[in-house]
């Protein structure tokens, strides 16, 4: 009988631990400016996880005059 009730226990809190995770999700776009000043942006898009921390790793490509940053909220 203990050791039914340790196993529901523990499946309970394994539950309540998945069930309590959230992804962090932003939506990201691709904003170009040239000299400083903005220029133009490509249309937004949602990352989540991996994805997301991939995208706000990414450095900014200077060309010239002509950066491109990644801005997410």
């Amino acid at each position: 009988m203990k050791k039914k009730l340790i196993l529901a226990a523990t499946l309970v809190f394994i539950a309540y631990a998945f069930t309590s995770c959230t992804k962090t999700c932003k939506t990201c776009k691709q904003v170009t400016y040239i000299s400083g000043s903005y220029d133009h942006e490509d249309p937004s898009q949602e990352y989540c996880g991996l994805s997301l921390a991939a995208v706000e790793a990414t450095k900014d490509i200077t060309n010239g005059n002509s950066t491109i940053k990644w801005e997410c909220n």
